[in-house]
């Protein structure tokens, strides 16, 4: 019983000292943060030594977000597409191919649906 503790005594000294230190560091800004003075100028954004132009939220089109989902999306078919190309071999040697290669085209011919899906809506129209 007794070596069990001390085996688990470093990892407990780890887990001490990490706490130890995140609540330290935070004790001390909220310490040190009191005594340092905000002015206005510190508040500003530093650009590369321009002052800031401009509002610094910009609102973001819609379709970027759209695009951005579109881009997952035909991503995440290159991911489940290169597993497969690499193990087509040894299902081919399986006798397995026709299995393989029917549930990949049904993969794509579900994504390509939603390809012309989106080019129908107009998705990848940036401009409208």
């Amino acid at each position: 019983m007794d070596s069990q503790i001390n085996q688990y005594l470093p990892v407990l000294m780890l887990l001490l000292v990490a706490c130890g230190f995140s609540f330290g560091t935070l004790a001390a800004s909220i310490v040190f943060g009191k005594i340092g003075r905000r002015t206005r100028t510190k508040d500003i954004p530093y650009e590369c030594g321009m002052l800031p132009q401009g509002d610094g939220n910009a609102r973001m089109s819609v379709k970027f977000y759209l695009v951005a989902l579109l881009f997952v999306l035909f991503d995440i078919e290159v991911v489940f597409m290169y597993p497969w190309a690499v193990n087509f071999k040894e299902m081919i040697h399986n006798h397995q191919a026709a299995l393989a290669l029917g549930s990949m085209t049904s993969f794509l011919g579900i994504l390509f649906i939603g390809y012309v899906y989106a080019l129908k809506k107009r998705a990848f129209d940036w401009k409208s």
